[in-house]
């Protein structure tokens, strides 16, 4: 490592001072007291070279030793004088150095500070950031030297930044005033810490109220990131309540079928996601392992619809018209279907990756993040959306759906087979399910219990939605997401779900048909 920072920081580094570090300075960096090595440590920083660099570094990886007024470097089996560079054996009475926990804060701010002169962007950045939340009235002539260097303005604005919180430990009132105004424009969470530190151990009055204030204006900009994010944490729960209840939607709206399995069809849809996951791990280069999700999805759909056929061939078509007596039926498969997967593959939960593109997140603010993985979600519940609305209203099967949905016996009277259009609802219902617990396993945790935390809430977006309506699932989806994550804020998690289901016991006991009633003969028989 010292040989790479020779060779990374000269050139950057010649621009910031052609001084040349001596045996005297650094002896004042490895021996003596904390404060008068620390005040060292600042000079050195100011006037850097590569050895001086190359001796911080070390430092700070305990590869010093002191031996004869001559500072040592380790390296391997060698040893070479930071000053000289000669190689030489390592002196047996060679002693090491000591360093505190407050020297390594320190040297780590020191080492990070040189950063501000490196040729990438994103390092000078990351080293303005970190000055911000360990300020130091020392680095304010390093942070005046690298901005009057730096022309691109986002960094500007963050050594900006950086130096105002320096001028927080200013022995002068006026800089400190100063500093917080120019604070109360940054809206982060560390600068709401470090005026709430300062705050607490200012003496001056004026001063005091001056961070007081800023710390106010600080605080009213965090809170619209909170807000925001509140907000879209709401969306995305809404989405995912959509994707698992758009299935049940249309099982439950055409053959009245209560399906306690729905959660286990959603689990057989992530576990499928998941075999494919090893599958191309295994068998497939690393490259191909961002693209598993997209050969996921129709493998999660086609296995899901599969097992959501057969459950309907083999028992469900002979408890159409006793929905209690399909509760139990369908109750009784996902305890089979629960205890099969935990036979095949264990009781513990599975690991599912996101691929690279789905990693990371879209930065807003500077407290509020949007996550990929939740933005594709929110996405992918779009699009399914809309392809079952273009399915219902576009195609023939469609057509037999509505049709078998609004009046079954005219339907079969006009020679539609009723039966056959049972089947491929409810596979095609089974099949979104899938959907949906494909889309589940990039936000949790993919085990033999997946289904049942999210089943209860799949009949309760059905139920105020409006059995069979797609456009009723949508609003109550999206509603009860958001009200759930906006209350949560407020009263708590537990607080929040009871508030939940209060409102919609009331709001099915004034409104027993949903937000949307379903229309048709078999409506008003």
């Amino acid at each position: 490592m010292p040989r790479l920072l020779s060779v990374l920081f000269p050139l950057l580094l010649a621009s910031v001072s052609a001084h040349a570090l001596d045996n005297a300075q650094a002896l004042a960096l490895v021996q003596g007291e904390p404060d008068a090595r620390i005040a060292a440590l600042n000079q050195a920083v100011l006037s850097a070279d590569a050895p001086t660099v190359t001796l911080l570094k070390a430092l700070n990886e305990d590869a010093v030793r002191v031996s004869g007024g001559q500072v040592w470097i380790v390296d391997g089996a060698q040893a070479h004088n930071a000053v000289t560079g000669q190689t030489a054996a390592l002196p047996a009475e060679a002693e090491e150095v000591m360093l505190n926990n407050r020297l390594r804060g320190e040297l780590d701010t020191a080492l990070a500070a040189l950063k501000l002169f490196s040729p990438r962007a994103e390092e000078r950045l990351a080293a303005a950031q970190a000055l911000a939340k360990a300020p130091s009235e020392a680095r304010l002539a390093l942070l005046d030297k690298a901005l009057a260097q730096e022309t691109e303005a986002p960094l500007r604005d963050a050594m900006q930044l950086a130096r105002a919180a320096a001028l927080l430990s200013s022995e002068n009132a006026g800089n400190r005033i100063q500093a917080a105004h120019d604070l109360a424009l940054a809206q982060s969470p560390a600068i709401e810490l470090l005026l709430n530190e300062r705050i607490a151990i200012e003496p001056d009055a004026t001063v005091k109220g001056a961070l007081a204030a800023a710390l106010h204006k600080v605080r009213e900009g965090l809170a619209w990131g909170e807000r925001l994010g509140a907000l879209f944490t709401g969306l995305s729960l809404g989405s995912i309540l959509l994707l698992v209840a758009l299935g049940l939607a249309i099982t439950y709206g055409l053959m009245g079928v209560i399906n306690m399995a729905h959660g286990e069809l959603m689990m057989i849809g992530a576990y499928a996601t998941w075999l494919v996951q090893l599958g191309f791990r295994k068998y497939l280069p690393a490259a191909a392992f961002d693209y598993y999700l997209l050969a996921a999805l129709p493998l999660a759909f086609s296995a899901a619809a599969g097992a959501g056929a057969l459950m309907e061939r083999l028992v469900l078509r002979w408890l159409y018209g006793r929905p209690l007596e399909t509760l139990l039926a369908t109750w009784g498969i996902s305890l089979v279907l629960m205890q099969t997967v935990r036979s095949l593959f264990g009781a513990q939960n599975v690991g599912v990756e996101n691929p690279a593109w789905m990693s990371g997140g879209l930065p807003l603010l500077s407290n509020l993040s949007l996550p990929f993985n939740r933005l594709y979600i929110i996405l992918f519940a779009a699009l399914v959306l809309a392809g079952v609305a273009l399915m219902i209203q576009r195609t023939r099967l469609g057509l037999f759906v509505r049709g078998v949905t609004q009046n079954r016996r005219m339907a079969a009277c006009m020679g539609v087979n009723t039966a056959r259009i049972d089947t491929y609802a409810f596979a095609l219902g089974s099949g979104i399910a899938g959907l949906a617990g494909c889309a589940l396993s990039q936000v949790g945790n993919v085990g033999p219990d997946l289904g049942q935390n999210y089943i209860v809430d799949a009949f309760l977006v059905v139920v105020v939605g409006g059995v069979g309506q797609l456009a009723g699932s949508v609003y109550a989806a999206l509603g009860l997401g958001l009200v759930n994550k906006l209350l949560e804020g407020v009263v708590g998690a537990v607080l929040a779900k009871i508030a939940v289901l209060l409102f919609i016991i009331v709001f099915i006991q004034k409104r027993p048909q949903g937000i949307f009633a379903m229309k048709g003969r078999s409506a008003e028989s």
